[in-house]
Order: C-alpha cells, then structure tokens, then sequence
C-alpha cells in the first residue's frame, strides 16, 4: 500500500520552480524544431534563395542536435548539470540571435549547427537534472507536468512562425528566443544546483567521432545528390564513407570498454534492435511530413503563411488525441499487430497527400492532417515503447541515449530526402510542374514507410 502512495506523490513546492525551468527549454526546443517549417518560403524569398532547397534549414539543426545527444550524459556528469544546463541555454539563445541576424544562407546554417548543438543539450540535461534532485516518489508528477512544455512547443510554433512571419519578419522565430533564454539562464544561477558525479568514466571520443563522420556522410550525400554543381560520384564517395564509418563503429564497439553504445546492448535485447531498424525506416516519411506539407500549401498553393500555420494545428491536435488510446489500442493487439495495421495505414496517409489540390475545401484538409497526426503519434509512441520495454536497468540509459539520437538522425535524413526527391522530379518533370514534383515524392515517402512493415513483421507472435 505504501508503494502504491509514494509512486505518486504529488510535487513538493520546492521542486516546481525547476520543473518550470526545465519546461523552459522542453518549450524552446519543441518551439524550434516547428515554428520553421511554416517560414522556410518566406526566408527563401528574403534570402534570394530556391525555396524547394531550403531543407537544410532544418536538417543543418536536427544533424547537429543528433550528434551532440551523446555527449549530453557525460559533460553533466563530468561538469556538472547546472553548469552543462546553463551553457546549452546561453549556446542556444546566442545561436538563436545570430540566426536572427543573418544576411544569407550560409550564415543562417552556421547559427542553425549552433544552436542544434545547444538544443541537443536542453532536453536530456532537464530531464536528468529532475531524476537527479527531485525524489523518485515525486519524478511522475514532476514528469506529466513538464511535459505540458512539450506538447505547447509544436502546437504554438506553426501558427507563430506563420503570425511572425507575415505580421513582423522571418527574423522573429528566431529572436523570439532570446527573451525566453535570458529568463532560462537566470533561474538556472538561481535555482539548480550543480549536481556532478564523483567518479566518471573517459569519454569515447573516438567513437563519437566515428558517429559524427557517419552521420554526416549519410545526409550530406543526400543534400548533394539533387545539386546540380556536384557530380554523382561525390554523393556516392559521402554515402560510402558514412556506412564504412558506421562499419567501423561497430567494430569499435565490440572492443572499446567505454563505447558510447556497445555491441552488447543489440545483441542480448533482440526487440530493441527489431525497434530501432523499424524506428529509421518509418521515421523517414513521418518526420518529412511537418515540413513538406508547410512547403507544399505556400509555395504550390500559394496559401499564406498565417493560414499554412493553422493548418498544421490540426496535426498536433491529432497527437493530442493519441496519448489516452495507444496504451488500450497495443493492450488489445499486441506490438505485433498494432504496429503493422498502423505501419499500413500511416503509409497510405502520406502517400495519399499526393490527391490533394488547391481547391480542396477547408475541413476536408483539416480532417486530413488530423489523421495524419494522429497515425505519426501513434506510431512513435508504438514504436519507442516497444524497442525499449524489455531493456534491463544497466542499459535503460544508453539504449535511451540511442533511440533519442536515431530519432533526430532519421528526422535529418527523412527532410534530407523529401528535400532531394522534390528536386529530383522537378528536374524530371520539367519547369511548371512542381505540384507533381511534390505529388511524386509523397508517394515515395509512403512507399519507403512500407519497408518497415517487413522489419514488425519479426517481432514475435503474442508481443
């Protein structure tokens, strides 16, 4: 009976003011990695850039924040967590000015790698800086309340990024960030206390750099394949170098003591290995999805930015619903059938985008997006659930510090390739006929949703 009390115990009143704190960069975050999407054909416009090559916008973040996630446990064990909290919020905030202040393309995506690395920090660091200082019996209702940061970060920044855009200038959803980071950073010195380990292991630094070669190598190879400028050979050269890298990285892991993630965690935990190849596959189409359809209703429909911004509510809105039926949902079905039935049909939803048209009436559009919110939600909290139910308590952190860092690498590819493919069928198809480029990889992005099917198709009968 006493376990059953003090697992939920509600949050002492001297730990609400951290738990805001660390809303705050859950927000900024969560705020970031949107409000661009629904200014990405005004910035190009402003910029005197193609808006159809303003993807790595977005993937210059995501692959920065991706390769910094492992780094985040260590510098705060080694430092110190109000020290690596605090110099991920200032990173972030000054990263986020200059973004503000840029005057071409290559200085946005300067500030954007920047601020990704400040970004990769502010989530892991919170969430631990909590289960560091806030006692077990309180982490559930310190947890379910600062998540309410995360859910208002994406429903907000659509529909921001669009106001800000149309009513001031595409500088905003950066500055915005400023005011907010200087109020993070003050609470940080005033309330958290630095909490370091005694003893911490030697960093991997050779296997994060094997990791950072990979990672950019797979998606610069991506970024250069629809250029024009660069031959095909360079592409493939990228490509080989970050599988080869990969390669080695695994090698590395079975020997290295230390290894960021080691061998071992794949081969004794087979459904964490089925999660994560699923999680790549399936993320791709999903995680195009808030950027491709934003660029699709501006710059083919010519849909203003505001009403582009409200459209998307309609997505998150379908996460929303999501979260009280997934448990009942995979209760009655089971991994197994679940995640092919909803892996089928989240396919179907992206490759279906490919019918809609200018005229297509307001609710009908809404109603499409809901869905589409709805299945991607859906699927991710499926698929996260299930790769790391079965991890034991020794490799709960690292195959979480994994699957966080597969996410925002499959995010980066996913708006790598939908980027590429539009470039690529708008090369095939000719001047005047971007409406098809797009139609076209929308239904290659659903297609390439379907590859996941055959990877759930191993997970057990009965799981």
């Amino acid at each position: 009976m006493s376990s059953t009390t003090t697992t939920h115990q509600a949050l002492h009143p001297q730990f609400r003011l951290l738990v805001f704190l660390v809303a705050i960069g859950f927000f900024m975050q969560g705020l970031d990695t949107t409000i661009v999407n629904t200014a990405i054909a005004q910035m190009a416009h402003q910029l005197g850039e193609d808006p159809l090559k303003m993807h790595s916008v977005v993937v210059a973040y995501v692959l920065a924040a991706a390769a910094c996630i492992p780094l985040s446990g260590w510098l705060a064990d080694r430092f110190g967590v109000r020290t690596t909290y605090l110099s991920a919020i200032v990173i972030f905030t000054l990263a986020s000015l200059g973004c503000g202040l840029s005057s071409s393309l290559n200085q946005l995506l300067f500030f954007r790698v920047i601020q990704g690395i400040g970004g990769a920090l502010l989530l892991p660091i919170g969430r631990l800086s909590m289960l560091k200082i806030i006692p077990r019996e309180q982490f559930l209702s310190a947890m379910s309340l600062m998540s309410l940061a995360g859910l208002l970060g994406p429903l907000m920044g659509p529909s921001l990024g669009g106001w800000l855009v149309e009513a001031w200038s595409w500088q905003w959803i950066f500055l915005i960030n400023v005011p907010i980071g200087l109020l993070g950073g003050l609470l940080t010195l005033k309330i958290m206390p630095n909490v370091k380990e005694m003893q911490v292991n030697a960093f991997d630094f050779a296997g994060f750099v094997l990791l950072l070669i990979s990672m950019i190598g797979i998606s610069l190879s991506l970024e250069v394949a629809a250029h024009p400028h660069y031959a095909g050979l360079l592409g493939w050269g990228l490509f080989g170098l970050g599988i080869l890298t990969m390669l080695v990285y695994a090698r590395h892991a079975q020997r290295h003591a230390n290894a960021l993630f080691r061998s071992q965690l794949f081969r004794d935990n087979p459904p964490f290995s089925i999660g994560i190849l699923g999680n790549i596959f399936a993320r791709f189409g999903g995680n195009a999805i808030p950027f491709i359809l934003p660029l699709m209703l501006q710059v083919v429909f010519h849909i203003g930015p505001i009403e582009t911004g409200f459209m998307m509510i309609p997505l998150v809105l379908g996460s929303l619903v999501s979260k009280p039926i997934i448990r009942p949902l995979i209760q009655h079905f089971g991994y197994r059938h679940f995640l092919l039935a909803n892996t089928f049909l989240m396919g179907l939803c992206i490759a279906s985008f490919a019918l809609t048209t200018a005229d297509l009436p307001f609710w009908l559009r809404a109603g499409h997006f809901f869905v589409m919110g709805l299945l991607n939600s859906l699927q991710f909290v499926a698929m996260n659930t299930f790769t790391l139910k079965d991890l034991s308590p020794h490799d709960a952190s690292t195959g979480n510090s994994f699957l966080s860092m597969i996410m925002m690498v499959s995010m980066s590819i996913g708006v790598a390739l939908a980027g590429t493919l539009i470039n690529l069928f708008s090369q095939y198809y000719g001047p005047g006929q971007v409406e098809q480029a797009f139609h076209s990889t929308l239904i290659c992005l659903g297609a390439m949703n379907m590859i996941s099917l055959l990877i759930f198709s191993r997970i057990p009968e009965g799981s």
